[in-house]
């Protein structure tokens, strides 16, 4: 069912006028993410029409846009990703690890977003295994996957990394499984001072080499001597490193999984109201009690921080690491399942439970009779969409 306000309404609505009052400070990324999100599902871009076999009923489908920054195009490149790594879960707890940079740095990976996202992957990913690999540790492989989320509740700048983790390791000679202590996965200071030490290693060799470019008010930071001063700045600083508590079965780690692999900065069902110039939507306050609030942006405000969140080309915010990593996940995770049947005989954990997936809706099922829809005639595209602007919203 179509919620009442979706962000592509917003764009339909108000998307014209803030492309005239910001041409200047929108890529071509922005652009595109804009365009496809206010076309997805609409006769722009066609579709088809559907007619059931037994009563007759028929109905008209618009294509979608399948843009990774639009929210209605997520839902099926999120269940087939999870149908796949169904096949990888392991009969251990998982830990979920989170890794946050300061707001110093936000700001500038905002203006460096393709290389900065990259050093903050690269940084997380070695924090992990060499911690893993030390013997005071677990002392072997770790696998993780990472997935990078760039906003906060009210769509604020804030990159951050999820992992989620095994809880244990597979020794260096593959001979056996190392399993972490019970609700304990890594000590989280040692964590945090090793990712302070390799992010701000890498960005300033970055800085160094010229690759960093700065503009407006981070413009000082071109010279060395400033930005040296800001790296001591956040040599000094606490990075936030946070751990969950293990899931309870390899079930629930598919469910809170779903829930990260494919969002995007805000989701249709938080949008509360559009009135005017101003969107309401609702958000969580984590420092209160995880309280539901309301917060209200003119409409400009809020497509200009739902934008802050678009990916350059190419970029990818799901990685595999250790032994989860493509090119040795199969055999790796297959030494691991022969080393835990031999020692753990009678697992806790069964990696058969389904997890909730949208299987509720069938498109191919007719929603009068319960027969079979079938295409029965496809609709072009509408190229005359450009000459008349996106559709308006109702």
């Amino acid at each position: 069912m179509r919620p009442a306000l979706e962000v592509a309404d917003i764009f339909r609505r108000h998307g014209p006028a803030y492309r005239l009052a910001h041409d200047g400070h929108l890529g071509r990324v922005e652009h595109r993410v804009m365009a496809a999100i206010e076309l997805c599902r609409t006769p722009a871009l066609g579709g088809h029409v559907e007619a059931c076999d037994n009563c007759g009923y028929s109905q008209v489908s618009y294509n979608s846009c399948r843009n990774r920054h639009c929210p209605k195009c997520q839902g099926i490149a999120r269940e087939r990703w999870l149908t796949a790594r169904e096949a990888d879960l392991l009969p251990v707890p998982y830990f979920h690890v989170v890794f946050t940079v300061p707001t110093e740095v936000a700001a500038i990976a905002y203006q460096n977003k393709a290389l900065v996202y990259a050093i903050l992957f690269d940084a997380v990913a070695e924090t992990l295994k060499t911690i893993g690999a030390d013997a005071r540790h677990l002392g072997g492989e770790l696998g993780f996957i990472a997935i990078l989320h760039t906003w906060g509740q009210t769509l604020t700048h804030h990159p951050h990394i999820h992992c989620l983790v095994p809880g244990g390791a597979l020794s260096a000679d593959g001979s056996h499984w190392i399993a972490c202590r019970p609700r304990f996965f890594l000590p989280i200071p040692v964590l945090s001072r090793l990712f302070r030490r390799l992010f701000i290693e890498r960005l300033q060799a970055a800085h160094e080499a010229g690759r960093l470019q700065f503009f407006g008010a981070l413009g000082n930071l071109s010279d060395s001597r400033a930005f040296a001063a800001t790296l001591r700045h956040l040599r000094k600083m606490s990075w936030v490193v946070y751990a969950k508590p293990p899931f309870g079965s390899p079930a629930h780690v598919l469910a809170y999984l779903g829930r990260y692999t494919h969002r995007v900065a805000i989701t249709n069902s938080r949008l509360v109201s559009m009135a005017d110039a101003t969107v309401t939507f609702r958000w969580r306050d984590y420092r209160h009690g995880n309280a539901q609030k309301l917060m209200a942006l003119t409409a400009n405000e809020f497509m200009r921080r739902f934008l802050l969140h678009t990916l350059p080309d190419r970029f990818h915010r799901i990685r595999h690491y250790g032994f989860l990593a493509n090119g040795c996940r199969r055999v790796r995770l297959a030494t691991i399942r022969s080393l835990l049947v031999a020692t753990q005989p009678a697992a806790d954990h069964d990696i058969a439970l389904p997890h909730p997936r949208c299987r509720d809706f069938d498109p191919t099922v007719c929603p009068c009779c319960g027969g079979t829809l079938r295409i029965v005639s496809t609709m072009p595209r509408d190229t005359t969409w450009r000459a008349r602007g996106p559709p308006a919203w109702p």
